[in-house]
């Protein structure tokens, strides 16, 4: 099938992230997908949550939000209506479960991390394109807390990364803007580490069911997608990138000498 930009089965939309976007955040990026344009923010709060004081444990929390002219037809402000809906909710969890998957928060000491997404322009994936981006602001705010001397070691163990997968008549699609995920028969989120291990899967048949197979088909799409979006966030990082995974091979050879 022909895409509606010209994109092959397997292709991503043109990725593009600039870096130190938002001045006053310890880590910010605005990432874009095609026409999907996402600004993220990373900001520390020498504060956790009630549940964690005296623990020593670190928090990271996200929030997410659409700005009104996001959409095609304007999108109220969910502060004008008094509540927050149902899918910021759900993508807000998101954000900040995977995250925390990958940080040892214990070495983040007790404070949390702020991870603000704020969708500018929105033609699907916001939710993947949010993760992806709130990863590289996160390391950016982390690497700031280890230069002030706030923290001793980086607690990132991996890499991580999320995109959409889709069936669209019948094919097999990575990475579906709007226009495609409306048409989806199969619509599915993918939240990976660059070690190829699940973080999450979100997967739907909106208009049928779909088999194994299809899923089979689905995942390996969505990981050979994945495994480029890290690749970005590696080129983008540069030597921060050298400090993932640090922490963990530092125990792992601990551990070894022990036995």
């Amino acid at each position: 099938m022909v895409r509606i930009d010209n994109r092959l089965y397997d292709e991503l939309r043109p990725v593009k992230v600039t870096p130190n976007f938002i001045k006053n955040a310890e880590g910010s990026v605005l990432i874009e997908a095609g026409n999907t344009k996402v600004i993220c923010t990373a900001t520390v709060d020498d504060k956790v949550p009630p549940f964690l004081k005296g623990s020593g444990k670190g928090w990271i929390t996200g929030e997410y939000s659409m700005i009104p002219a996001s959409t095609i037809q304007r999108k109220p402000r969910e502060s004008s209506r008094g509540r927050i809906e149902g899918r910021t909710h759900e993508i807000q969890r998101l954000i900040g479960r995977a995250l925390r998957s990958v940080v040892d928060l214990d070495k983040l000491g007790e404070r949390t991390i702020w991870i603000d997404c704020d969708v500018i322009q929105a033609d699907g994936g916001t939710r993947t394109i949010s993760i992806t981006g709130s990863f590289i602001a996160l390391a950016f705010a982390l690497k700031s807390l280890m230069d002030k001397g706030c923290i001793e070691e980086f607690p990132v163990n991996n890499y991580i990364a999320a995109i959409s997968v889709g069936i669209v008549d019948g094919q097999p699609l990575l990475d579906l803007c709007y226009e495609e995920d409306s048409a989806a028969d199969v619509d599915m989120n993918i939240v990976m580490t660059d070690k190829g291990e699940y973080v999450e899967i979100q997967g739907t048949g909106e208009q049928s069911p779909f088999t194994r197979e299809q899923m089979q088909q689905l995942l390996d799409l969505g990981k050979n997608g994945i495994d480029r979006l890290v690749n970005i966030q590696k080129e983008l990082l540069g030597d921060i990138g050298l400090l993932i995974g640090s922490c963990k091979k530092d125990e792992e050879t601990d551990n070894s000498h022990q036995e």
